[in-house]
């Protein structure tokens, strides 16, 4: 085998046994915490993939960014003990979402998800947020993760919350709101 051929292979056969590498050459159980965050961060991920492909949520460059990001992360858990996420992308999020926040009517119900379709795929990569959140700190449970990345992800729901509320004001569809009996 060629070492292009080595390199462009996707199939390498070394899961078969239920066991993953990481970028550090160790191998872990695919249901090892630390390997859970990893393919709940990569869902995450394609789900802001998608998220990016509907109309209205297009040309939003901060998806570009949160994007990138998650790689950071995933790139961190890969490399257990790296630090790639910072105070100031946590600071970068805080920022977003008070500036999108600023205008928005204030909550007086719970907004359910839906409305517009950009805003509905908004409130579906927000709840895969939370679930990649709570892998993440599981996996800091068994072993210590970056602080910075369990902040980020946290307010990175936070903007996904705002960012659908936006997108449903920006469209002039009504946010559908919870009636409680």
């Amino acid at each position: 085998m060629t070492d292009k051929q080595r390199i462009n292979r996707v199939v390498t056969r070394s899961g078969d046994a239920g066991e993953t590498g990481l970028a550090d050459g160790s191998r872990w159980p695919k249901d090892a915490p630390l390997i859970v965050a990893l393919g709940e961060l990569d869902e995450l991920n394609a789900m802001i993939g998608m998220l990016r492909t509907q109309p209205g949520a297009e040309k939003i460059a901060l998806l570009d960014d949160i994007q990138q990001r998650l790689f950071d992360l995933g790139a961190e858990l890969a490399v257990p003990g790296s630090k790639r996420l910072r105070e100031a992308d946590v600071e970068e999020l805080d920022t977003a979402v008070a500036a999108l926040n600023d205008v928005l009517p204030p909550l007086r119900e719970f907004v359910l998800p839906g409305g517009h379709p950009a805003a509905a795929f908004c409130h579906l990569c927000r709840t895969a947020a939370r679930r990649a959140e709570r892998a993440l700190v599981a996996a800091d449970h068994v072993q210590p993760q970056n602080p910075q990345s369990l902040r980020w992800l946290n307010r990175l729901s936070d903007l996904l919350f705002v960012l659908a509320r936006t997108l449903n004001r920006q469209h002039e569809v009504s946010e559908p709101q919870w009636r409680p009996r």
